[in-house]
């Protein structure tokens, strides 16, 4: 999860520093908004990576269950 929030500030800091600069902002401005844009980036990405790993939780735990038999039946099995 770190390095995903890692990597989000970087792109939110490059895309926040490249429309300051774009903008004709001066440096300080620029750096502030690029700092803003990577925290905004780093915090969304972490929101992001949470709900996708938790889909991939539920997939795996639906795929398992899936092909477990079911305990009574399981049951059933062993006492014959």
């Amino acid at each position: 999860m770190k390095a995903l929030m890692i990597v989000g500030a970087i792109v939110g800091f490059l895309i926040g520093l490249g429309f300051g600069l774009a903008g004709n902002s001066p440096w300080p401005a620029a750096l502030w908004r690029a700092c803003a844009a990577a925290l905004g980036a780093a915090l969304l990405t972490r929101w992001w990576g949470d709900v996708w790993l938790r889909g991939l939780r539920e997939s795996l735990e639906r795929r398992q269950s899936q092909y477990a038999p079911p305990a009574e039946s399981a049951k059933a099995l062993q006492k014959q």
